[in-house]
C-alpha cells in the first residue's frame, strides 16, 4: 500500500467508515457469507439462515444500496449475488484476520 493511503481527504475516510458499518450488521454479514459462493433467490437465502423473506429483502435493498449486492430479474423472483469481487476481498480478509 505505501504512500497511496498518505493524501485521502477526510470525506473518503468517512465514507470508508460508513462501508464498515453496513458489515457491522450480523444478519446483513450472514446475507453476503451465503452469497459469497454464488447467486441466490430471496427465498433460498431466507431459509438457508433461518429467516423471513420480508426480513432478508430488507436488508438486500440496504445492501445494494450500498453496492455491496446486485440483483437479476429471473421471472418472477430476483437473483442476488456479491456486486465484485472487492466485496468478496473484504469479507475474506476479516475472516482470516479474525482466525489468526
Amino acid at each position: 500500500m505505501g504512500n497511496s493511503l498518505k493524501n485521502i481527504d477526510d470525506t473518503t475516510l468517512i465514507d470508508l467508515a460508513d462501508l464498515f458499518k453496513v458489515f457491522s450488521d450480523s444478519t446483513r454479514m450472514k446475507i453476503m457469507y451465503r452469497l459469497f459462493d454464488g447467486p441466490m433467490s430471496v427465498g433460498d437465502i431466507a431459509e438457508a439462515i433461518d429467516m423471513s423473506q420480508s426480513a432478508i429483502s430488507h436488508q438486500l435493498k440496504y445492501l445494494k444500496e450500498t453496492n455491496l449486492v446486485k440483483g437479476e430479474r429471473d421471472g418472477k423472483s430476483i437473483i442476488y449475488e456479491l456486486a465484485d469481487n472487492h466485496v468478496k476481498i473484504i469479507i475474506k480478509t476479516g475472516l482470516e484476520h479474525i482466525k489468526e
